[in-house]
This record gives C-alpha cells, structure tokens and sequence, in this order.
C-alpha cells in the first residue's frame, strides 16, 4: 500500500492518464449521439459532429447576414474584455485591502466585518441591484464580477499574510525597518504569489457571474449567444460555445500558471 500512496506518475503518463476521463467522455457522447440520431435524424439533443463543425463554420468562420460581423470572435472579445476588466479590479482591490487587513490590526478591525458579510450575499441576487444603479450597460457586468470574487481574494490574502511567521516582522524591525518598508519588502512579495493562485481558484466563478449577467442584458458576448441559441434548441451552437468558454478557462489558468512561476520561480521551491 505504500506503493500506491508514495507512486509519481512521470509527465508523460501524468498527461495520459488526465486525457482518459476526457476521451471516455468523447466516447459516451458519440455512441449516445449515434443512437439518438438513429431513432430520429431531426434530433437537435445530442447533435453529431458534423453538425457541430457546420455551426462552428456559420459562427466563427461566416459573416453574418445581418452585421458582418464573425460571431464567434465577436462574443469572445466582448466577453474576454469583461471578464479580464472584472478580474484585473478585483485582483488590484484585494491586493491592497489584503495587504493592510492582513497586516494591520486597526485597518482588520475596521474592515474585516464588513468584507466577510459582503462575501456572504450571494452576488446573482444583487444583480437586478447592479442593473437598476449601473444601468445594463457594460458596467453592472463588471461590477458583478468584481462584488463577486473580490471578497474571497481579500479574505484569502489577509489570512495568508496574517500566517507570515512573526519572526520575520521582528526581523525586519531589529533591522530598522518601519512600517512601509514592512510592507513592501517583506509582506508583499511573499503575497503576490499568492494572488495570482487565488485569482485562478476564483476565475471559475468569474465566468459563472460574467454569463449570468450576459444571459440577462446582454446584445454580444458568450453568454448572450448561449441563451439565445438556448430558445431554438440550437444544441450545435451552444456545445461547442460550452467548449469554447471552458478551453478560454483552461488557457487562462495556464497563463496564469506560467506567470506565477516565472516570476515567482521560488514560491515554487518550497
């Protein structure tokens, strides 16, 4: 049994074994299509792949008739900027409001309270909120992102600079360091790692606040063409819209990933 537990799988097999899931999955929906479009060709539940490639082709690679314009890429951007907009505040916001929480006993006092109930509204249920003051403009989907994954990235930073070990602050002051340079030379840096970690954790449910808001006012963008496609069962648009987004997700990820590691190679030391 120590085997089992003490067993690293090398990284070509580690690459193999997480594409095993994926193509069991590949393979349950085209046995599962095939059998559904026997019994019926006009089925629109479980489309096969040439009617995927058709859509992807009407969508990412054909004008459309009515604007011009490529669909596909033309939710992408308007989303992606969203998305990246929400996501670049709310890491800007936690980093400070984290930083002085964490580090700052007055400034936790005054604010911690605040932030942990904030956390605890569910962000969907402010939405018609979000539209009434911003508008349904491109604000109140940003604003939603932002209320959404900001107070997890500050609870999360603060408790990661409250569990700095004490010594390095006594350190730090032995050596006539004052409260600034505290801050900045020996408390940020070890959070930043630390935020592009959390901003990962957190882009799932970016995504999740970004189609919600989309789906409701919304006139471009992944979430608007997905609910729109939603009316005319159109499941050869919508599914690989679904691939879409989560492929956007994964490259994010590993974006975000490669950063951390670049700049922070000894984070990863440990």
């Amino acid at each position: 049994m120590r085997k089992v537990i003490n067993f690293q799988p090398q990284p070509m097999s580690r690459v193999l074994l997480g594409a095993l899931p994926l193509l069991a999955l590949a393979l349950f929906y085209l046995i599962a299509s095939d059998a559904r479009l026997a019994a019926n060709s006009a089925d629109k539940l479980l489309p096969g792949l040439d009617a995927m490639r058709a859509a992807v082709d009407r969508m990412a690679f054909t004008p459309s008739p009515r604007t011009g314009e490529y669909l596909l890429w033309t939710d992408t951007a308007a989303s992606l900027l969203r998305l990246l907009t929400g996501a670049l505040l709310s890491a800007v916001t936690a980093l400070l409001l984290g930083l002085f929480c964490g580090a700052l006993p007055s400034v936790r006092a005054v604010l911690s309270p605040l932030v942990t109930l904030v956390a605890l509204v569910p962000p969907l249920a402010i939405l018609p909120i979000l539209f009434i003051c911003f508008g349904l403009g491109e604000l109140s989907k940003v604003m939603l992102i932002i209320i959404g994954i900001t107070p997890f990235l500050i609870r999360d930073l603060q408790m990661q600079v409250m569990a700095i070990p004490h010594e390095q602050l006594v350190k730090a002051q032995t050596l006539g360091g004052h409260s600034g340079q505290i801050l900045v030379r020996v408390i940020l840096p070890q959070l930043l790692p630390r935020l592009l970690d959390a901003l990962r954790l957190s882009l799932g449910a970016a995504w999740l606040f970004l189609i919600a808001a989309e789906a409701i006012a919304a006139t471009e963008g992944l979430g608007y063409r997905i609910f729109l496609m939603r009316r005319y069962m159109a499941m050869d648009v919508i599914l690989p819209y679904v691939a879409w987004i989560t492929l956007l997700a994964f490259l994010l990820d590993w974006l975000l990933r490669m950063l951390s590691r670049r700049c922070f190679p000894w984070y990863y030391a440990k």
